[in-house]
């Protein structure tokens, strides 16, 4: 069975594409630039969100489609991609969307729920695997967190229950073979926690008190902007903060570990690697 993997050179992208490769999976790789993917030892395409051209999608029998992360109509991009996949005979589409879909309050769940809406209007056999938030989305920031001597956010005591881009990838070779059809998965990490416990295991590692500051909504976004991110992008982001307080990233149903076969990433096991 040959299997295509959208976005194929970003992060989730490239481990998806090793952890799919270590099953013995036939995979190819649909990236605008095959340049960029000549490190992934498998066959590149082009291939364009904003363009999808079905005939790059040939022989096709899987695709999984990780979403876009191009803030411009993304849901519009999505759907150009399953049309292209139903032209072009693909079998099954596995999509990378949001943890609760249709009841996340969450501004970012617009774009997943229009796209986990049109892959079923399609008429295609689907696999939907929402993911909860990335590890990486806290332990990639905490160079800046240290230097300026604080975490900061809008989420509270709301716990999040995040897992590793590892994790996430496992799951989609997980699923890439039979046995998932019109499934829906909710993915997290085992453990949660909230920012303020981060923020405490960062301070036992580093040596430093780094305290989490928890900041107004608007507050929060303008400091993201400062940071130079565009505004709606800072109010999404700020957003998601306000929601995880009221537990819209939390899940304890473990459904990620049982699809990988071992348990998610520990928070703490993160913060060590991202500071090592």
């Amino acid at each position: 069975m040959t299997i295509g993997v959208t976005g194929a050179t970003g992060q989730l992208g490239r481990l998806a594409v090793a952890a799919l490769k270590a099953k013995g999976a036939d995979v190819v790789a649909l990236v605008r630039d095959t340049g960029k993917a000549a490190d992934l030892g498998v066959a590149a395409r082009v291939f364009d969100y904003k363009a999808a051209d079905a005939a790059a999608l040939a022989g096709i029998e899987t695709l999984v489609l990780i979403s876009s992360n191009d803030f411009d109509d993304r849901a519009g991009q999505h759907k150009k991609v399953i049309a292209a996949a139903k032209t072009a005979g693909v079998k099954r589409v596995v999509y990378t969307s949001l943890l609760k879909g249709d009841a996340s309050p969450m501004i970012l769940a617009g774009d997943h729920i229009a796209t986990e809406a049109a892959l079923k209007d399609s008429g295609l056999t689907y696999t939907i695997l929402r993911n909860g938030w990335y590890l990486e989305n806290h332990t990639g920031n905490l160079g800046g967190a240290i230097g300026a001597g604080a975490m900061i956010g809008s989420s509270g005591e709301g716990r999040i229950s995040a897992a590793s881009r590892q994790d996430y990838a496992e799951a989609i070779a997980a699923v890439a073979g039979a046995g998932h059809e019109n499934k829906v998965y909710e993915l997290a990490g085992d453990d949660s926690f909230t920012v303020a416990e981060m923020a405490t295991v960062v301070s036992q590692v580093t040596g430093k008190t780094i305290p989490f500051n928890n900041l107004p909504e608007d507050t929060y976004a303008g400091i993201l902007q400062s940071f130079g991110l565009p505004e709606g992008f800072a109010k999404i982001l700020a957003d998601s903060d306000v929601q995880a307080s009221k537990g819209a990233l939390f899940d304890d149903s473990k459904t990620l570990s049982r699809l990988i076969g071992r348990p998610t990433t520990k928070m703490a096991d993160a913060v060590k690697a991202a500071l090592s």
